[in-house]
């Protein structure tokens, strides 16, 4: 195997815990309530069209004439989205420990491009890296091998010198397809094995 230089961080779930239950369950009274909406209303295949570029405008739109009584929890899938974040402090850790030494480190992340800059003032950490590729601001969404190509060719990185993080295994299968390395993120401790392997840490 050729040595890994370069690291690149998917964000949600790896870096940033991302669950949109710390914000409902503080505007339902039950979980029930909050599983049928997170389930039904502000699902994932909503959630996606936004990180593919889509304005939340117009997602907002779409769904409060589909259910108009809910339209207040809808909008605060957006007005509200920081409700949704924190951090994942080992796992920022293990990142911090990369940035110590010096190795080129890039975000690859399925995210709308207008809620990003609200996580971007949350967390300091997003500015340890070299570069970043974020969905919502392209127009390409993971697994789609075209944005992976993006990061490569943005960056002038190798792949095989380049490893990938990230918590949804399709996201990492596409990029060994590319002919990097995945990591399929479960925890920070076996992420930590895991760079140790390769020799980052």
């Amino acid at each position: 195997m050729s040595k890994i230089t370069t690291v690149v961080f998917d964000l949600g779930n790896v870096l940033i815990d991302w669950d949109p239950r710390y914000l409902y369950r503080k505007l339902f009274s039950t979980e029930t309530e909050v599983e049928w909406f997170l389930d039904n209303v502000c699902n994932d295949e909503w959630n996606k069209k936004h990180d593919a570029g889509q304005p939340f405008e117009k997602g907002i739109a779409e769904l409060t004439a589909l259910y108009p009584q809910f339209s207040e929890q809808i909008r605060n899938w957006y007005d509200r989205c920081e409700e949704t974040l924190g951090p994942m402090d080992e796992t920022v850790e293990v990142l911090a420990e990369l940035k110590k030494n010096k190795i080129p480190l890039f975000v690859l992340s399925n995210w709308s491009a207008e809620t990003f800059p609200k996580a971007e003032v949350l967390f300091d950490f997003l500015n340890w890296f070299d570069g970043k590729i974020i969905s919502g601001e392209i127009g390409k969404i993971k697994p789609d091998p075209e944005i992976y190509n993006i990061l490569l060719n943005t960056f002038d990185l190798i792949p095989q010198n380049t490893v990938f993080i990230d918590d949804k295994l399709e996201n990492v299968e596409a990029a060994t397809n590319l002919g990097m390395h995945g990591i399929h993120f479960h925890s920070a401790d076996l992420l930590r094995n895991d760079l140790k392997i390769l020799e980052l840490l």
